[in-house]
């Protein structure tokens, strides 16, 4: 078994090693741009996909020299390869390829040739909730800086297709399977937003998922950290950063023995003043303030709900850390609006506002989504659960949420969880699920799609279900 292609005639990532042969497994988007990457290289490759029809199929076929086994994943593939790249969306515990890495093939990651190719700066962005808006509104504003800045991972484009020679600044989010495997990556600036249990039927508990959460922090010159999160300030401090360091001043106590910006760590919080970045009164009203000093009113923040305001300070620490200066961000704070199938108001119709949180995948998005509203809610959630303990949305549900509409594979154990502390309905589906909240919702409620589930038994991802959703409140909409 030969791919025939042209040989590099520059060094390749260190990673590769010499006369690499790279078995890709898995495709979709990750998998057609690792292709495309090491057939520009000259490296051989091959791809295997259990999967009789992949996504990306079509875009790598006409390669040269690259062949594609799809149906299962082919055993010989594996045996042939030096090196062998997993798609996120595959469990490494899976028999093939745990075989092939106990027989000596080495592990790669996307990422780990893109830390080997970038030549500019890189902030790296993780954490169970949040990701995505911490990592586009630092990208806004660095653009506002003017920056050329290129952001990606496990948002949007892929790692591999946002190199550019040109690039100034790179920022990425990574999610738990990015991180378990890669091993080069070394970001000037790494962040953890949070930890709340996710992906639980990949991870064998809340603790390795933590762990694998924390390299990042291990990786990074400097470390952005939620003071708030109990898990964050302990992975921390097991990276040599202790928690206990924060500014001691007051407002307008920004020099001398009070600040300690020295530090290779920079806290963000909505509830210890004493953080690096965190939420002060000043002039009878909440600021967000950096080392105690009144930057911008919280109602100047485009994003709506205190979680929010959370994700604008971490994108402020980060911008620090990472060198964007303070008034292109503050300008980014008050004009971001946030992310498609992430708290968006959709419609109100007969005094009931419909809201898309479809990216709210795991328990604490839905946790925070309902934190950040007012009451009366009807929420609608479900899908496939990944393991996830949904007893963690009894607080959150008691006493808002005043009817909790559950539909889809795991629909059973949400109602087991929730039954104690609010009314359930269970339906097959979200159609089934909208209907039921059209017809119980009354003036003054929000009905609120955040289903602490993955999309994947009803819909290709989340962001079809969120469109879904949307498509039928216009329905509903035009007719009224």
């Amino acid at each position: 078994m030969v791919a025939v292609v042209d040989k590099p005639t520059f060094p390749l990532p260190s990673c590769l090693g010499h006369n690499p042969r790279v078995a890709v497994v898995g495709l979709g988007r990750t998998g057609v741009s690792v292709v495309r990457f090491l057939h520009r290289l000259g490296v051989e490759c091959l791809v295997t996909d259990s999967r009789l029809h992949p996504p990306g199929l079509g875009e790598i076929r006409g390669l040269e020299g690259v062949s594609v086994f799809t149906g299962e994943l082919r055993a010989d593939v594996l045996r042939w390869a030096t090196h062998v790249l997993v798609s996120p969306g595959m469990s490494l515990a899976q028999a093939e390829i745990r075989s092939a890495l106990e027989r000596g093939v080495a592990l790669i990651s996307d990422v780990d040739l893109f830390a080997e190719m970038a030549q500019a700066p890189i902030i790296a962005v993780t954490g169970s909730n949040g990701k995505s808006t911490v990592t586009c509104l630092v990208a806004e504003m660095a653009d506002q800086a003017g920056l050329k800045v290129r952001a990606g991972g496990n948002l949007g484009t892929p790692v591999l297709d946002l190199l550019d020679p040109e690039c100034e600044m790179y920022v990425l989010e990574l999610s738990s399977f990015q991180l378990e495997r890669t091993r080069k990556l070394r970001p000037d600036v790494g962040i953890l937003l949070n930890i709340s249990p996710d992906h639980l039927d990949r991870h064998p508990d809340l603790t390795s998922y933590a762990a694998i959460k924390s390299r990042l922090l291990q990786w990074s010159y400097w470390k952005v950290a939620n003071l708030d999160d109990p898990l964050v300030r302990q992975m921390t401090e097991s990276c040599g950063e202790r928690p206990v360091q924060l500014y001691q001043g007051g407002l307008g106590k920004t020099s001398g023995e009070d600040q300690w910006s020295s530090a290779s760590v920079l806290w963000f919080s909505v509830e210890d003043p004493r953080a690096d970045y965190s939420l002060v009164c000043w002039q009878n009203e909440e600021w967000l303030a950096r080392r105690g000093e009144p930057l911008l009113a919280a109602r100047e923040v485009a994003l709506s709900g205190r979680h929010n305001l959370a994700n604008a300070l971490a994108a402020l620490a980060v911008a620090e850390a990472g060198g964007i200066a303070l008034e292109p961000g503050l300008r980014a704070l008050r004009t971001f609006s946030g992310l498609p199938h992430r708290m968006q108001r959709v419609a109100t119709i007969d005094g009931v506002t419909w809201i898309n949180d479809s990216k709210g995948t795991n328990v604490g998005a839905t946790v925070a989504a309902i934190s950040g509203l007012k009451g009366p809610v009807i929420l609608l959630a479900g899908g496939v659960g990944k393991g996830a303990d949904f007893t963690c949305l009894r607080k959150a549900v008691a006493g808002k949420v005043k009817q909790a509409i559950l539909f889809g594979e795991d629909r059973h154990h949400l109602a087991e969880a929730l039954q104690p502390v609010t009314e359930t309905v269970l339906v097959e589906d979200l159609k089934g699920a909208m209907e039921v909240a059209r017809q119980s919702s009354r003036p003054g409620d929000t009905v609120l799609l955040s289903p602490a589930c993955a999309s994947l038994d009803q819909f290709d991802n989340y962001q079809a279900r969120g469109n879904h959703f949307e498509s039928l409140v216009r329905q509903w909409q035009s007719v009224e």
